[in-house]
């Protein structure tokens, strides 16, 4: 094989690998996607937690563990990378959004029917899936695997409540920036003492995160009633240790029309190549190049 076409195989290599994930989309959150904790009628914290992204209530007006100034952190509530929104323009048009969002979702269809405790179902691949009412929908572990599609995406139909137990935990491997995790709650959701959970919960009631509950990737958004945390993290900047390689707290992998109606998957696309392989790509080219400069 001649230096040239050595080069240009690299190159394609590496951009089969890599490029096509950098595909993004818009997040079918719309303005709700800005925001890591939003109510319908109020906020409450008992210190201290942690947040990344903005934190709203509308058509509500309370909130209280933190400051409602915007871009002010307190010692009892820190909000990194977003700003407090008490009944604002901008928590109204989030708002709006959700309810949006959860519409949508509701017409993805019920796909595959799962056990009331997920934990039962161990690791699922991405899809639609209906989980039915129960006393507690998760008593250990589920995983969430992607294949190797950066932008898989989950989404559960939740018949009644999301209830964790304490110290459940849900996984999400083998996907990229651009995965999505939404858990539709036509009621209300409760996160067990110390659950380690990942994705969006869209609920049309109330969410209560219990003591040390965390939220690693993802967001509360509750379409009318109360978000509830005692001493929570919620992040909708999520690091590759959270299985979604700096997804946007798991927003992605579904699409939908400007007017609305039913999301459609993205296309697959590979989850970024490791370092390692650049650095074999980036180490190869150089071999190429003084290929070139002994063949001058």
């Amino acid at each position: 094989m001649n230096i040239k076409r050595l080069s240009m195989l690299t190159l394609a290599v590496l951009g089969t690998l890599y490029g096509s994930s950098q595909a993004g989309a818009a997040s079918i959150l719309g303005m709700a996607d800005s925001f890591a904790v939003l109510a319908g009628s109020e906020v409450t914290n008992i210190p201290t937690s942690t947040v990344v992204g903005n934190v709203g209530v509308w058509a509500g007006t309370a909130i209280s563990g933190f400051t409602s100034s915007p871009g002010v952190a307190v010692s009892d509530l820190q909000v990194t990378g977003g700003l407090v929104h008490a009944t604002t323009t901008v928590a109204q048009s989030a708002q709006g959004a959700l309810t949006n969002a959860i519409t949508s979702l509701g017409l993805m269809g019920t796909g595959t029917l799962l056990a009331a405790d997920l934990t039962l179902a161990g690791t699922l691949s991405p899809g639609v899936y209906t989980v039915p009412s129960g006393t507690t929908n998760l008593s250990g572990a589920l995983t969430l695997d992607g294949g190797g599609n950066a932008n898989a995406a989950w989404v559960f139909l939740m018949d009644s409540d999301l209830i964790t137990s304490t110290g459940s935990v849900v996984n999400v491997i083998n996907t990229g920036s651009g995965a999505g995790v939404f858990w539709d709650v036509r009621s209300s959701a409760t996160l067990g003492t110390s659950t380690s959970f990942q994705g969006n919960i869209l609920a049309d009631q109330s969410i209560t995160l219990n003591t040390g509950a965390t939220i690693g990737c993802g967001r509360a958004l509750a379409s009318v009633a109360a978000v509830t945390m005692h001493t929570n993290t919620i992040g909708i900047g999520c690091g590759a240790d959270t299985g979604g390689e700096g997804s946007n707290g798991f927003s992605g992998g579904l699409t939908v029309s400007e007017g609305g109606g039913t999301p459609t998957f993205l296309p697959s696309a590979p989850v970024p190549v490791p370092a390692a392989l650049w650095l074999f790509g980036s180490g190869l080219l150089g071999l190429v190049g003084v290929a070139r400069r002994k063949k001058a």
